[in-house]
């Protein structure tokens, strides 16, 4: 195994548990809060969704996939304490530009050489993920970073535990 495949190992994993904790919520259930002061499900998937396109585009930039227009700023810091559910989508759209921006960060990876992997990442990110093989691991893993929340919420939900 290289260093693509498993970056995308790691991406399929998360995007395992991800849409399998969310694959039998309805859109009014995205809504719902893990616990108090945390944002609700359908607000994470979105803020995943921004989070990869602007991580993707500050190693690669324009490999991203495109957003509908507001998209992160519908997810963004500030809108944290919105509960109002037209501002937010359905489920099937969330998976949907999940699964475009997925795609996108993996046609990325495939494109790179390796070598760029230990290339220097974006000053802003340094911190946390100092190459760009870093950067990438950080978008494979980061949905598993919301995990819990998700499954919290389903327990909430009185849904079954499915994994």
């Amino acid at each position: 195994m290289n260093a693509k495949d498993a970056f995308k190992l790691s991406m399929d994993m998360s995007d395992f548990v991800l849409k399998t904790y969310v694959s039998d919520l309805t859109d009014a259930e995205l809504l719902t809060h893990a616990v108090k002061g945390v944002n609700h499900l359908a607000w994470q998937l979105g803020h995943l969704i921004s989070s990869e396109q602007q991580l993707l585009n500050a190693i690669c930039p324009g490999a991203a996939a495109d957003l509908p227009a507001g998209f992160a700023d519908q997810h963004s810091k500030e809108t944290t304490g919105t509960d109002d559910p037209t501002k937010f989508l359905t489920r099937s759209r969330y998976v949907e530009l999940y699964d475009q921006q997925r795609r996108a960060t993996k046609a990325a990876i495939d494109k790179l050489p390796e070598s760029d992997f230990d290339k220097p990442a974006p000053d802003q990110f340094k911190d946390f993920a100092p190459t760009v093989g870093a950067m990438f691991n950080l978008i494979a893993s980061h949905p598993m970073m919301h995990a819990g929340q998700f499954a919290t919420a389903r327990r909430t939900l009185g849904k079954p535990v499915l994994i």
